[in-house]
């Protein structure tokens, strides 16, 4: 009686640790804000935020405290954190159409450039309404692949005007603090002569591109169309090469033309958030200020 009663017990004991085991709650999956943040540390010098999204992260193994010799505490990614970063970058990649792709590498150009980039921004632009030719018929300029009218290449200073909705695929100043050294330029990116055409025949769409920027820009890889089959006042890029490897080349400079950024452009540029790189040393500036408290905090301790 007595052995049995043992055995039950040992049973019953084994079955709990068993059914505790299998009950541990299983590691949860990365969501979007998991992967920022874990690219934040990735990026960092390490120091913790004690915020839920860090416990999130901790709790799953993806990173870990780590303390120094002198009682500082910092936060570092274990190996699955970087295998978890590096996996959810390379389906991105993958997952990037071919027009993603070419932008973001228009994007890097331009950044390295020196100039503040936005994506896909929702603008307001001033076009003019032109009246239609007789019949109502618009005209294919010889050799061009756009429309043309008459109204359109002599409009009158009178004609009325209306706002439209411009969505350019990137739009980008300079890094100034000049309002006249802004030169704001617009690029338009087109991967297949069929998007170039449906831009090209929107005259309408062209004119407010115009109307936002000094210089309007169109990327296309070699082959997709001809510089001069482009609009004059447009300048024209060429990708030679895969859009991986590829190299951008001026193929014609965009005509010039003077302009200040109206109030509402400048708060849509408020309200948004410019591009950044992959590279881009995010904490260059926390070195900056490192570098200089650094004579304020000898001669501190000299005191």
């Amino acid at each position: 009686m007595y052995c049995t009663f043992i055995q039950y017990f040992f049973q019953l004991t084994m079955q709990v640790l068993s059914e505790g085991s299998q009950g541990a709650p299983p590691i949860p999956a990365p969501r979007r804000i998991h992967l920022t943040r874990l690219m934040t540390i990735w990026r960092s010098a390490g120091w913790p935020c004690r915020d839920a999204i860090e416990l999130d992260v901790v709790a799953a193994g993806w990173a870990a405290l780590v303390g120094d010799a002198g009682g500082h505490e910092t936060i570092r990614l274990t190996d699955a954190g970087i295998r978890l970063l590096a996996d959810a970058r390379q389906r991105n990649q993958r997952s990037l159409s071919a027009h993603d792709q070419l932008a973001a590498r228009v994007v890097t150009q331009l950044m390295s450039a020196g100039r503040l980039v936005w994506r896909e921004l929702s603008l307001r632009a001033r076009i003019t309404i032109h009246d239609q030719p007789p019949g109502g018929q618009a005209v294919m300029a010889d050799g061009a692949l756009w429309m043309e009218d008459e109204a359109t290449t002599a409009s009158s200073p009178q004609s009325p005007t209306a706002w439209r909705m411009a969505r350019p695929d990137l739009f980008s100043v300079r890094r100034t603090t000049v309002e006249d050294y802004l030169q704001p330029m617009v690029h338009e990116v087109k991967v297949s002569r069929a998007d170039l055409l449906s831009d090209l025949r929107h005259a309408a769409k062209r004119e407010s591109y115009q109307w936002l920027s000094c210089e309007t820009y169109f990327v296309l890889p070699a082959g997709v169309a001809e510089p001069h089959e482009i609009p004059e006042a447009f300048g024209v890029w060429l990708l030679n090469g895969p859009i991986e490897s590829g190299t951008l080349e001026l193929a014609r400079p965009a005509r010039h033309v003077p302009c200040k950024l109206p109030f509402a452009v400048w708060m849509a540029l408020a309200k948004a958030t410019p591009a950044s790189l992959d590279g881009e040393p995010i904490q260059s500036e926390l070195s900056d200020l490192a570098a200089d408290s650094a004579p304020l905090a000898n001669a501190t301790a000299g005191e």
